[in-house]
């Protein structure tokens, strides 16, 4: 198997974050943007698709407890750490695909 995405998203005020991971992250973006003012999902409902940090892991298991590590920090926290990684806090999805997507891509 090959390894998997640990991303932090936000909205556009950067007031709310969403910790996830995956195997495919271009295609997880889209999903989240495709989802959008969904109120079924914590993403949809706060419009969390920005993507602000992003980190790859080799191993299932090391992507999972890594989620689950940043998921149990403190807000201020995961600021330092996006705030290392992406200095400006930039919206990455353009870097990882095509911004915005088109209506049901994936």
């Amino acid at each position: 198997m090959s390894g998997l995405h640990v991303y932090i998203l936000t909205n556009t005020t950067k007031s709310v974050f969403y910790t996830g991971v995956t195997n495919d992250l271009e295609r997880r973006l889209i999903q989240h943007y495709n989802q959008r003012g969904r109120i079924n999902t914590f993403a949809g409902r706060y419009y969390c698709y920005y993507l602000v940090y992003h980190e790859y892991h080799h191993t299932k298991v090391g992507a999972i407890e890594r989620e689950k590590q940043i998921k149990g920090w403190l807000r201020i926290k995961k600021e330092l750490l996006i705030s290392d990684f992406n200095p400006d806090w930039r919206f990455l999805n353009s870097d990882i695909t095509r911004w915005p997507p088109e209506h049901g891509t994936f």
